[in-house]
């Protein structure tokens, strides 16, 4: 039996799925704050790509019993996987609203994967079935058909296996260069002007404001004011985050000065009952318009990790703070310099940038399909050289070896047209984008009649 498919369980039976994995997964974060969750739920409601996108951790359920049979406790079984394509660096929650903006490290905008909360090591398979899936549910809410669904997924996957052997052939980045102000077309590079035209001084000026010629955060909306002994946690977890950082990074020393703490209340769908905090900074300069917000979440366990036996892999991490942070740079090129991790109340915290330049991908008004078949392929291109960035070149020696190489030669068994790769993305876009659906349903029933323990 495969959970892929809605007709397979009752609708009793799959809510009492639901309500196990939901108990598993965020039972400890809803006891400690079940009104975050109640808005975490409330937004989940909305549509089914929304509840797809909180629940991570009911995907990767259904994927291991779709990959019941293993080769040992560390690889995952199923068509592309072996040894080493089992064992990638992967994001973990690659849908298709986890793309968009961002500065890198030189001071270049680039559209690329963003969100690596969820990252991972494991199969490469599972990030390109998450993306499918979660193309069939926009193709779904924008009317499109199962034939052209199953097109645009067939798009996607053909623009990944074309960059992939590209990657693999030794292409340089003038052949295949990244998204950029100067290379994007369409809604990327609507996306890339949009943040372009976002300033420093919007995003201090909306969360800040002067006082005795010193900038402080302003209080109420979504920030907690700390008493004296949180303050001095979060100063001495601070100091922890310091020593994670490059060497690079740490060129002006009075960047790093700190003006003001407040807590914060998470409002994304991933964030529920997650503690975190703002600290602002002076920056790279002493003027006011310079100072720069971070902010330090704690971290969460990855849903794709229950799932996963590797024990080196596990025990890579020390915490999951910095199982994020390794993530993140090593499956993205010249990520964001504020990128770090540190230890608070004996929980591993995430630390970067609230960055002004962060525009997501906005999928409401890309309706033409020509216009989306162009996304998709795109989409394909940046999980692929996502992909490609994490192995033996990225500094780390738990990928040790050249990822794209070993995607590539996995796929070549479909030889030259890929169709075997594309038809196994369309076939399970359609069957998990029907079981999202129902799911979606059945989770509205549950919630709206108190069925969720805690709410």
């Amino acid at each position: 039996m495969s959970p892929a498919h809605p007709a397979e369980v009752t609708a009793d039976e799959r809510g009492e799925q639901i309500l196990a994995v939901f108990q598993a997964a965020f039972g400890e974060l809803l006891a400690a704050d079940p009104a975050a969750f109640r808005v975490k739920f409330r937004k989940m409601a909305g549509s089914a790509f929304a509840f797809y996108r909180g629940t991570a951790c009911l995907f990767y359920r259904d994927l291991e019993e779709e990959h019941a049979g293993r080769a040992d406790g560390a690889i995952q079984s199923g068509p592309y996987l072996d040894e080493r394509t089992s064992r990638v660096w992967i994001h973990g929650d690659l849908h298709a609203e986890n793309f968009g903006t961002y500065m890198d490290s030189n001071g270049r905008l680039i559209f690329n994967v963003n969100d690596f909360d969820e990252a991972y090591v494991g199969p490469f398979t599972w990030d390109l079935k998450r993306l499918a899936a979660s193309l069939a549910l926009i193709g779904y809410a924008k009317a499109f058909s199962d034939d052209q669904i199953s097109e645009l997924v067939r798009i996607c996957a053909d623009a990944y296996r074309e960059r992939i052997h590209a990657l693999a052939a030794g292409a340089k980045e003038d052949e295949i260069p990244s998204f950029t102000l100067d290379t994007a077309e369409g809604p990327l590079l609507d996306a890339l002007r949009a943040a372009r035209a976002r300033t420093r001084f919007a995003l201090l000026d909306s969360m800040t404001e002067i006082r005795d010629s010193e900038r402080r955060f302003t209080s109420g909306g979504s920030s907690i004011e700390l008493d004296a002994a949180a303050r001095y946690k979060v100063l001495a977890a601070f100091d922890g985050y310091l020593e994670t950082l490059p060497e690079s990074s740490l060129a002006r020393p009075d960047s790093y000065r700190v003006k003001d703490v407040v807590g914060r209340r998470g409002i994304g769908i991933g964030s529920a009952g997650l503690p975190s905090y703002n600290i602002l900074l002076e920056g790279n300069s002493d003027a006011l318009e310079n100072d720069v917000v971070i902010y330090m979440k704690q971290a969460q366990t990855p849903s794709v990790s229950r799932h996963i036996g590797d024990r080196a892999v596990r025990e890579y991490f020390r915490h999951e703070g910095h199982r994020t942070v390794i993530s993140q740079r090593a499956l993205q090129d010249h990520a964001d310099p504020w990128l770090g991790w540190t230890e608070l109340d004996g929980a591993g915290q995430l630390v970067a940038e609230v960055s002004p330049y962060a525009v997501d991908l906005d999928w409401s008004d890309i309706d033409d399909l020509d216009r989306i078949a162009a996304v998709v392929a795109d989409l394909g291109r940046a999980a692929a050289t996502m992909h490609g960035a994490a192995d033996d070149q990225s500094g780390h020696s738990l990928v040790p070896f050249s990822t794209e190489r070993a995607i590539d030669a996995a796929l070549a068994a479909d030889g030259d047209d890929g169709a075997g790769f594309a038809e196994l993305l369309v076939d399970f876009a359609h069957a998990y984008g029907a079981r999202a659906r129902e799911d979606h349903r059945i989770f509205v029933d549950l919630f709206r009649n108190g069925r969720i323990p805690g709410l």
